[in-house]
This record gives structure tokens, C-alpha cells and sequence, in this order.
């Protein structure tokens, strides 16, 4: 009778646990920020369920400890040794077999999602266009044979302190970065200094760009909106203000913005580190700590 009813109540504890880590990991979906990506829905159903598992995990072991505590405790007095149990192939195959097959799993959805982002540029497979006289000084055409097709390719400046996008098909440059949604696009990423980083918290990607590489990787938007791409890389005095917006739009209303920024004269963009270097000359403040000057605004079609 004692058997049946801890069968009975491990069975009923392991019922809960399930229902309870269920229910926790589709909570964590809450815990970020709206998903804008195709890729975030991918990286947000894996960590959903890494909390499914580890709250399994946690439940069972705490459990476990409990359960011995109020069951499996000595009598007052009692200082024998339990029976030793050791050499059982069974558990022991179940303990090692089940966490490697989680964690190959594990591995080949993280692996899935890098493949459908994309990311290319660690290696020797992209050359530059070198831009004619008509074009600006920057436009470095980024070709890439081994990219998957998307429906538009933009290319993406890194520098102190400022960021710069690049529309080839239009040659437009803008200090935003427009997108249409539901279609995928290509961003080439290069940086004129040092280490930066991309960054929206929507899309669940951050991305070292590195000098001297181009990295390309692919993203599809799904929700239209206004989102905030920021540096995750400490990159100097001013890395505060390297931040831009990030628009997703319709194919509409990316098309008319394309070309109402077309039709604009490039000229320097307003930028916030200068503006704020500039007033530290004039003030003469001065400061133990070291700076370097932030590059020359870039010129662009469209600024923010």
C-alpha cells in the first residue's frame, strides 16, 4: 500500500511539474521585447524552451531533496550506512544518454537559426566595388556569391560616432535604416575604426563588426514599427549617442521613402558626439581621461 501511494504522489508531483514549467516557459516569452524578426521568433521559442527545462530540472531536484528529507530520515540515534547501490548500467545510461540528446538538440536549433540568419564575413568570400567618380566615397558594393536571395541588400557603416546605411539599388545613404516587412534583406556590416556592435533588441541580434571584414547576415522583418539599433560594444568617449532608428514599413511606404530620400542633395548629417565635442573646445573643459576626436559627419541623402 506504502508503494502505491508514493507511486501515486511521484506520479501526481511530476504532473504538476510539467504543467508548472509549461506553463513558466510561455511566460518567458513576456520577458522581451516584441518580436520583429522571423529570426527573434526563432531565438524566443528556444529560450522558451530552455526555461521549460530548467524549471523541469529545478522542480524535480528540489523535490527530490524534499521528498528525502520527510521520507528517507534517520531514526534519532542511528548512525549506520545506507546499502551502497552502485554499478546500475540502466540509471546510468538514462542520466548520461537523456542530457546528451538535449544537448545535441540544443545545438542543432542554434545552429538552424544561425543558418537562417545568415552570417557570412568571417572568411575570404566577399570583394568591393570600387565607385566611380559619380558615386559617394563610401559606396563599396558589397558582392557576395554565397548569399541566400533577398530582396534587398543594404550595407551598413560603423564608425565614431555614427552609423550610416547605404541603399545601392537607389543610391540613397541615410543615418536611418529602413525595412521593408515580410521580405528579407541583406545587411553588410563594416567598421572604419574600431570594434562596434549591432544591435536591436527586437530582432535578438547583436553582431561584432570588426575592421577590415565585411560581415553580411539576413533578417526578416515581421512587425511594422519604429525600433532604437544601438552599439553594444564600448567604442570611445561619445558611444552613448551612436544609436539610429530602425523603421519597419510596408513595400509602400519603403518605396516612396526611398524616393523622397533620393530626390534630397546629400549633405552632413546632424550628429550628436560632434555637436558635444565641439562644445567641450569651446568651453576648454578639459579631463583627465583621454578622447579621441569623432569623425567628420557622414553625408548623406536622408538624416534623422
Amino acid at each position: 500500500m506504502k508503494k502505491i501511494l508514493n507511486t501515486l504522489i511521484l506520479a501526481v508531483f511530476v504532473i504538476v511539474s510539467i504543467l508548472v514549467s509549461y506553463w513558466l516557459g510561455q511566460q518567458a516569452y513576456s520577458w522581451m521585447p516584441a518580436q520583429g524578426t522571423a529570426e527573434a521568433k526563432r531565438v524566443d521559442g528556444l529560450f522558451s524552451f530552455l526555461v521549460t527545462l530548467g524549471t523541469f530540472i529545478f522542480l524535480g531536484i528540489v523535490g527530490l531533496i524534499m521528498y528525502s528529507i520527510l521520507t528517507c530520515r534517520a531514526s534519532e540515534g542511528d548512525f549506520s550506512d545506507a546499502r551502497p547501490d552502485r554499478g546500475n548500467p540502466k540509471l546510468e545510461a538514462l542520466w548520461t544518454g537523456i542530457p546528451i540528446l538535449l544537448v545535441l538538440w540544443i545545438a542543432a536549433q542554434n545552429f538552424s537559426i544561425y543558418q537562417q540568419i545568415d552570417i557570412q564575413g568571417l572568411t575570404p568570400i566577399v570583394h568591393l566595388h570600387i565607385p566611380s567618380a559619380t558615386e559617394p566615397a563610401d559606396a563599396a558594393t558589397i558582392v557576395n556569391n554565397n548569399a541566400k536571395p533577398v530582396s534587398e541588400q543594404i550595407e551598413v557603416v560603423a564608425k565614431q560616432w555614427s552609423w550610416t546605411f547605404r541603399y545601392p539599388a537607389r543610391n540613397v545613404t541615410s543615418t536611418e535604416l529602413h525595412l521593408p516587412v515580410n521580405q528579407s534583406a541583406s545587411l553588410a556590416m563594416r567598421s572604419e575604426d574600431v570594434i562596434h556592435g549591432f544591435y536591436v533588441p527586437e530582432f535578438r541580434l547583436k553582431q561584432d563588426i570588426i575592421p577590415n571584414r565585411i560581415i553580411t547576415f539576413t533578417v526578416t522583418p515581421l512587425r511594422e514599427g519604429k525600433y532604437r539599433l544601438h552599439d553594444s560594444h564600448f567604442s570611445g568617449t561619445y558611444f552613448a549617442t551612436m544609436t539610429a532608428d530602425v523603421y519597419i514599413e510596408s513595400p509602400e511606404a519603403y518605396t516612396q521613402w526611398l524616393a523622397q530620400a533620393a530626390a534630397r542633395k546629400p549633405a552632413p548629417a546632424k550628429n550628436q558626439a560632434v555637436a558635444e565635442y565641439a562644445r567641450r573646445q569651446e568651453y576648454g573643459f578639459k579631463s583627465n581621461w583621454p578622447s579621441v576626436a569623432p569623425a567628420k559627419p557622414p553625408i548623406v541623402n536622408y538624416s534623422s
